[in-house]
């Protein structure tokens, strides 16, 4: 059946928390935070979908990478980490993306104030919430940054992993529209072998073949 577009909304105005109203100031500021998670759905990566018929946005990758660490959690290199943990990290470490916008890996020149970017939205993003859940996202944040407890580690190989497979699989298409080279892919995928010595395997394969294919430059 062929899809049918949406009607035009009457007023382009998006639909916002404040019309929803409870008498719970807990569950309004809950409700505040999950309907401004919403606008994650509009931030456009630069990874297209499998059959590129456009961009993913950062909902779709936060989804996808956490379902990843649910099939893949066995091939991590530390086996007694959270698995929990590691969800709940993935779900939110691209929210103040909402604010600070999607940093291409290889921006150069976005990376320059992209901390900055980052810090105030996690700021702004995460106190949306009761005070008790506004630290918890927050601490999550911060533990994904540092990149240093084991579910971190592999929470961060994950992050990468996928729009590496996304790569390979649409004919390197945006290393090809950025011109991106081998060793910039190699210092990128650099936290996947310790993490999880098997996918560390399974990337440095792969890059070896899509050289040779002619998908990413040597």
């Amino acid at each position: 059946m062929k899809k049918q577009p949406l009607d035009p909304p009457a007023s382009k105005q998006p639909a916002t928390a404040d019309q929803i109203t409870c008498n719970n100031l807990r569950l309004q500021r809950q409700i505040d935070f999950l309907m401004t998670a919403d606008a994650l759905k509009h931030i456009d990566r630069r990874t297209v979908l499998l059959d590129k018929s456009r961009r993913e946005n950062s909902a779709e990758h936060s989804w996808h990478i956490a379902l990843m660490a649910l099939v893949l959690g066995e091939y991590a290199h530390d086996r007694s980490f959270d698995s929990l943990h590691v969800l709940r990290m993935l779900l939110i470490h691209d929210l103040i993306e909402i604010d600070a916008g999607d940093t291409y890996c290889y921006d150069t020149a976005g990376y320059q104030d992209k901390p900055q970017r980052e810090r105030l939205a996690a700021d702004r993003l995460f106190n949306l919430l009761p005070p008790d859940q506004a630290d918890d996202f927050r601490h999550l944040w911060d533990e994904f940054e540092a990149g240093i407890t084991a579910e971190a580690r592999f929470a961060n190989a994950l992050d990468r992993l996928q729009p590496f497979f996304h790569n390979c699989l649409t004919q390197g298409f945006t290393w090809q529209e950025s011109d991106v080279k081998r060793h910039q892919v190699e210092q990128r995928m650099e936290p996947v072998g310790p993490a999880a010595p098997e996918l560390g395997r399974l990337v440095a394969d792969l890059m070896d073949h899509m050289v040779k294919i002619g998908y990413l430059a040597g």
